[in-house]
């Protein structure tokens, strides 16, 4: 497939992006940031500006997919500029007619009994409680959405560097718990996840999650 990848140096986005290349996939990286990636023979690298509704859409035109790692955390405000920032990607994805967009979500807004979501736990970190909101936010308006094909994935509650293990679980609106106690994903089998859902799609116009 050819896929615009926004955010491809992040955390999340870098592993996706080594992930959907060993796959063989065509990519188009666009990031804040163009020279943290070296351009290959599957990977085209692209300056680009999230907050520049015009600009955005006339760059992700064309492609078999959209997926959107942008997280807004290199701002210092990060709620205003997350939730700014993946209006317009909804906005241009439906302006370009997108087959579909990919979402990485979070796990703030993930179940943890019926009504209570992780970010409402007393126990919160209030260090990621801006970009836990965002994503909380970007999936309320994905779920606004009647005619954009969009899918969210949200990881487990810990979500760090370890093995490609290709075993997980897969969830709905609930965080998943491992036989361990832990909700925990690997982000290298969360890219498994992601790319899983993009070639054989099963989640579209869902929210779906990934843990051990």
């Amino acid at each position: 497939m050819n896929i615009a990848l926004i955010g491809a140096s992040g955390f999340i986005g870098s592993a996706i992006l080594k992930e959907a290349l060993s796959r063989q996939h065509k990519l188009s990286a666009f990031v804040a940031h163009p020279e943290k990636l070296a351009a290959t023979d599957n990977l085209q690298v692209f300056a680009t500006d999230v907050q520049d509704l015009d600009a955005l859409g006339k760059q992700l035109a064309g492609f078999d997919a959209i997926i959107s790692a942008f997280s807004g955390h290199a701002n210092t405000e990060t709620l205003a500029y997350y939730v700014s920032g993946i209006k317009n990607i909804i906005a241009a994805a439906k302006h370009v007619h997108t087959p579909r967009l990919l979402v990485v979500g979070g796990a703030g807004s993930l179940e943890v009994a019926p009504g209570l979501q992780v970010l409402d736990t007393p126990d919160f970190p209030e260090a990621y409680r801006a970009s836990a909101e965002g994503a909380r936010t970007a999936l309320q308006l994905l779920r606004q959405e009647e005619t954009l094909n969009w899918t969210m994935l949200s990881p487990s509650a810990m979500i760090a560097p370890g093995q490609r293990t290709a075993q997980f679980r897969l969830g709905k609106d609930s965080l998943l718990i491992a036989a361990d106690g832990k909700s925990h994903i690997s982000v290298e089998d969360y890219a498994v996840a992601m790319l899983d859902e993009l070639e054989k799609p099963a989640h579209q116009g869902q929210r779906f999650t990934v843990g051990y």
